[in-house]
């Protein structure tokens, strides 16, 4: 389904060495309330890295359509643009990526109590994880990078 683009020329994307087909862009980092929002730009026909979600998050999707994928790469759902999910932490490790264009998701995770994404591998051993103080740094080396 083709939808209308986001205008993301203000938002400036950003890339993690070793994370392909993403880039994001922090909006907040709040530590005393445990709370993390940022967007996500997943590209066209791509999919990221197996992961589970270790927070409480919610996501909406502002352009494209977001694909989530089961972990032996069958389509598990598709959410097009203007799909608002509240989620859980924990669930089904799982892919995602973008549509026919790129994603553009505005995710908030919330009740953040240890990793708020474990990044896995093919045998779903925790590879990477991302919490508080990897978002709280990656947001300020994104601030120092704007001034």
């Amino acid at each position: 389904m083709k939808t209308y683009p986001f205008d993301d020329r203000a938002i400036a994307w950003r890339t993690i060495d070793g994370f392909d087909h993403a880039s994001y862009a922090i909006l907040s980092v709040d530590e005393h309330a445990r709370i993390v929002d940022l967007l996500l730009k997943f590209a066209a026909n791509e999919r990221v890295a197996l992961h589970r979600h270790g927070a409480d998050y919610r996501t909406l999707v502002l352009q494209g359509e977001l694909r989530i994928y089961r972990p032996d790469g069958t389509l598990k759902e598709v959410r097009p643009v203007g799909s608002y999910v509240a989620g859980r932490a924990g669930g089904e490790p799982h892919t995602e990526g973008g549509g026919d264009q790129d994603a553009i998701v505005y995710f908030t995770n919330r009740n953040i109590d240890g990793p708020i994404y474990e990044i896995l591998d093919e045998d779903h051993t925790v590879v990477a994880t991302f919490g508080l103080p990897e978002f709280q740094a990656l947001y300020n080396a994104q601030a120092e990078a704007v001034a």
